[in-house]
């Protein structure tokens, strides 16, 4: 499923391609590139799940207003959010590219994620997702893509 969120983000929405694309042609595209039906179905569940944000049917669960509230997550966001991925999201929050919405946001939607194997890499993709889909978090988007291709430009070099 992952898989499938990626090759969408990357093809279609990253590079700003024309999104009006119904679901059948969508599911043939992808079924075409080599992708299962199950995993494309859940793909795309997702993505309508994250969309509710966009279009404000669904509020993320707000734990603590006060923004100097440390989050303690549960142990299956343990299980899915190692030590590396939970500082991470911290580390976004301190340097203001996720806030307490957008944080819970994150969080929701990688618990949401039908996958055995979590890494740091992937946590960086779903944050990408996001604030791309929530408006006004243009400049945070900015911020984690400078972030993400910074890094992986570096370790090329």
């Amino acid at each position: 499923m992952f898989d499938v969120l990626m090759y969408l983000f990357e093809t279609y929405i990253h590079n700003e391609a024309e999104m009006r694309v119904d679901q059948d042609r969508l599911t043939r595209d992808l079924t075409d590139a080599g992708f299962e039906r199950e995993d494309i179905y859940n793909a795309l569940m997702w993505l309508e799940k994250l969309a509710d944000y966009q279009e404000g049917l669904v509020e993320p669960m707000q734990l603590a207003s006060d923004p100097l509230s440390v989050r303690i997550f549960t142990a299956e966001e343990c299980e899915r959010l190692d030590a590396s991925c939970r500082g991470f999201i911290l580390f976004l929050e301190q340097i203001q590219v996720l806030n307490l919405d957008t944080r819970e946001m994150v969080i929701e939607r990688v618990m949401a994620l039908d996958t055995a194997e979590f890494e740091l890499e992937d946590l960086k993709w779903v944050i990408l997702m996001v604030l791309f889909n929530i408006p006004g978090c243009e400049n945070a988007y900015q911020q984690m893509e400078e972030l993400l291709f910074e890094v992986n430009e570096g370790m090329l070099h």
